[in-house]
């Protein structure tokens, strides 16, 4: 195990204080409330030092609760928060810009009726915006949308793009061969990275084991490299199959193979260089 532990993707919420449109019936582990006092105490367990906080809802008003979550967890070392690309993208990123925290923007785009959303004129306007102001951009999204990733990449290739939870990747099912194809023509472009994240609810949630994840991961593995992928816990979702402290040692398991140095860029290095991260000592 390295030393220095860096998740690249966890979330907080409030049942009923912004507008959660994935929170159902079938995910009720998850309609209750999760806050930095649950996750702090697992993050010291586990030797977390940093994390990455990501939107749950797209909403300017919890991007800007995110941020103010962040200014009193110190464990909390960027915000991956939401604007709204379709207009007046300037006068929103001046507003977060200047939050030493505010690290990039993610939409829920799985959840748009039109998988091209991404290139959407207005859209596309919105993440150049992005590129000229140097805010990363997490793509929440199937392998069916990663076409659409790959022309705002090739488009706007100062634009740092990272795919969540490898796209999402058909695990249950063990259908790889789709998605691998898929992955592999976006990791042709040298600006998107991936999270190694989110895969056991990607199985099935109560028999998951390593065997149904390692084939999946070693595909993003080959074609992004270690020197793209990033750690991510996806807490407090993957209680729906494992508590943190099992994801974190499952994704271990999963790098077991792989050379000290390359996991030490994917658990810490790739997203403190991704998300521009200061270290707890260099905030202090």
């Amino acid at each position: 195990m390295t030393a220095r532990i860096i998740d690249s993707h966890q979330h907080f919420w409030q049942v009923g204080r912004f507008d959660y449109p994935w929170m159902s019936p079938e995910v009720d582990v998850l309609c209750q409330d999760y806050l930095p006092p649950a996750l702090e105490p697992i993050l010291n367990r586990c030797g977390v030092e940093q994390t990455i906080l990501v939107q749950a809802s797209n909403s300017l008003d919890e991007t800007r609760w995110l941020l103010t979550l962040a200014d009193h967890n110190p464990f909390i070392g960027g915000v991956v928060g939401w604007v709204n690309l379709t207009q007046k993208v300037e006068q929103q990123l001046d507003e977060f810009i200047p939050h030493p925290k505010f690290k990039g923007v993610r939409h829920l785009v799985e959840s748009e009726p039109a998988d091209d959303w991404l290139i959407q004129s207005t859209v596309f306007s919105g993440l150049h915006e992005l590129e000229l102001r140097g805010v990363s951009y997490d793509l929440l999204v199937h392998s069916r949308h990663l076409k659409y990733a790959q022309a705002v990449a090739a488009n706007c290739p100062g634009l740092r793009l990272v795919i969540d939870h490898m796209a999402k990747p058909p695990i249950e099912r063990g259908e790889i061969i789709e998605w691998a194809g898929e992955i592999k023509e976006a990791a042709r472009f040298p600006n998107i990275w991936c999270k190694l994240s989110g895969l056991v609810t990607e199985a099935s949630w109560r028999n998951w084991s390593i065997g149904d994840l390692k084939p999946f991961v070693n595909v993003a593995l080959e074609y992004f490299t270690p020197q793209r992928m990033m750690f991510g816990s996806d807490w407090p979702v993957c209680l729906l199959a494992a508590p943190y402290d099992r994801v974190l040692e499952a994704c271990q398991e999963l790098l077991s193979e792989v050379g000290d140095e390359d996991r030490e860029c994917i658990l810490s290095k790739n997203a403190a260089s991704f998300y521009r991260l200061q270290t707890q000592a260099q905030a202090a």
